[in-house]
């Protein structure tokens, strides 16, 4: 059984890749592909700088977070070990199927000083807290475009699904929470401890607030970083639509079905983005771009790679 684990892994990539490539080539023709690769083609650098420069602020603020929520599980780290472990992660996640591997990794390197359940929940904590502040994002910004005049015009197959999706995003720390007072024995102790550790880290009145700002800016900077990636394939979004769309398609990265939701984001941009005005083509056009660019900024984690290997070669 054992000898047969990493085969099926491989096999499971391989289908994760396939997946990608058969939602690309489906919207290539669904979408207008060879418009979305024009409006690549003419793409203006400075709007994708401010991109690049929005999703590397989005990883630097993700790895203070992570050392803010290690911190409280008694694990030291230093703000230059944060960041150059996130940087890694990030690159890692971008590259292998799943989207969590770099995690795992990041986990696994900061076990030292706490154990290995210990840092794990810290990696688990802090996705979370950036989790959430989508989700709020998201939350905040489809009320206020279904209640003020001029707003989105939201489209009945588009609002249940949204509202559903919200309702479970922040739903999850009180699902929790109530499972832990509800369930007994073993699993009732790990769920207590485990939403124990959730307070601790994200919502005790000593970090809360550091965890919020760190996670909104985090969540604005990557909306920011996809409405600038639209702006440089010459189909801007109004901020509000911005702030109500880009977090469902972020969301749609999250699944685990493709390498880096390629594809699944793609999928999400070319389905709600007209919303707001925007062509297919358009919309699967500043995709594209959003995903290059969180590549390239994510491109830094390479240097931990290599001077990783220098460092145990001398």
């Amino acid at each position: 059984m054992a000898g047969t684990h990493p085969l099926g892994k491989g096999l499971i990539r391989v289908m994760q890749g396939g997946v990608a490539a058969g939602l690309l080539v489906w919207l290539w023709h669904a979408a207008d592909g060879a418009e979305a690769m024009r409006r690549l083609a003419g793409a203006q650098a400075g709007w994708l700088l401010a991109a690049l420069a929005a999703l590397s602020a989005q990883i630097v603020l993700s790895a203070l977070r992570w050392r803010l929520t290690a911190a409280r599980l008694g694990i030291a780290i230093d703000g230059a070990t944060a960041v150059r472990e996130y940087y890694l992660s990030q690159i890692v996640n971008q590259a292998l199927p799943g989207g969590v591997l770099g995690d795992a990794g990041r986990a696994v390197r900061a076990r030292a000083q706490a154990g290995l359940l210990a840092s794990g929940q810290a990696v688990v904590f802090e996705r979370l807290a950036g989790q959430i502040a989508i989700f709020a994002l998201l939350a905040v910004a489809f009320g206020a475009t279904l209640a003020v005049p001029g707003g989105l015009d939201w489209p009945d197959w588009a609002i249940w699904p949204v509202a559903a999706l919200i309702g479970t995003g922040l739903g999850l720390p009180l699902i929790l929470w109530g499972a832990a007072r509800i369930v007994r024995g073993r699993m009732g102790r790990m769920l207590t401890r485990l939403g124990d550790g959730l307070h601790l880290c994200l919502f005790a009145r000593e970090v809360r607030g550091r965890q919020a700002l760190l996670s909104i800016g985090t969540a604005l900077a990557n909306v920011a970083g996809f409405a600038f990636c639209a702006e440089a394939v010459g189909a801007p979004i109004p901020v509000a639509a911005a702030l109500a769309l880009v977090p469902v398609i972020l969301c749609a990265m999250v699944v685990p079905l493709t390498i880096g939701g390629w594809g699944l984001r793609e999928g999400a941009a070319a389905a709600f983005l007209p919303l707001a005005g925007l062509s297919p083509a358009e919309a699967m056009a500043a995709s594209i771009a959003f995903g290059l660019v969180f590549l390239a900024a994510s491109l830094p984690g390479l240097l931990v790679v290599v001077g990783g290997g220098l460092r145990r070669a001398a």
